[in-house]
């Protein structure tokens, strides 16, 4: 299994992620999204992207390592992309196919660096309830 980080962005679909994060879900990798609260969020015909910065390993734990950390640029079903992380496998992480062009790669890299957290997504969307907003 590979370990060399790519300097790289991949696209996924929302069933692509779905399936990305059971996988993390059953491998018991930490950085993941609850897919329940996946399924109720993110956009149904979302595009969202990959992007691995870190070699996570777990020397306890090698059959699940090295995995990388990537951040997740999620798109909501308001239409908002929001931050996130998720722990792939390299392997998995590798047959997910390259469609991306490198402008294309440069401009999503730039929204992950301004895009609010998960976290900040759902503290506005519980303020703006509360508020009747």
């Amino acid at each position: 299994m590979a370990s060399a980080l790519p300097r790289t962005i991949r696209a996924v679909d929302t069933d692509h992620l779905l399936d990305l994060e059971r996988e993390a879900a059953a491998c018991g990798l930490s950085q993941r999204l609850p897919v329940d609260w996946l399924s109720e969020h993110a956009a149904a015909a979302g595009t969202h992207y990959l992007f691995p910065v870190l070699v996570h390993q777990l020397r306890h734990r090698p059959e699940v390592s090295p995995q990388w950390r990537c951040q997740l640029l999620l798109t909501v079903s308001t239409g908002e992309q929001i931050l996130s992380l998720l722990d792939v496998l390299p392997a998995t992480f590798d047959r997910i196919p390259a469609t991306l062009d490198a402008s294309s790669k440069t401009r999503i890299a730039r929204r992950m660096e301004g895009a609010m957290s998960v976290r900040e997504w759902m503290e506005r969307a519980d303020l703006s309830r509360c508020s009747g907003r």
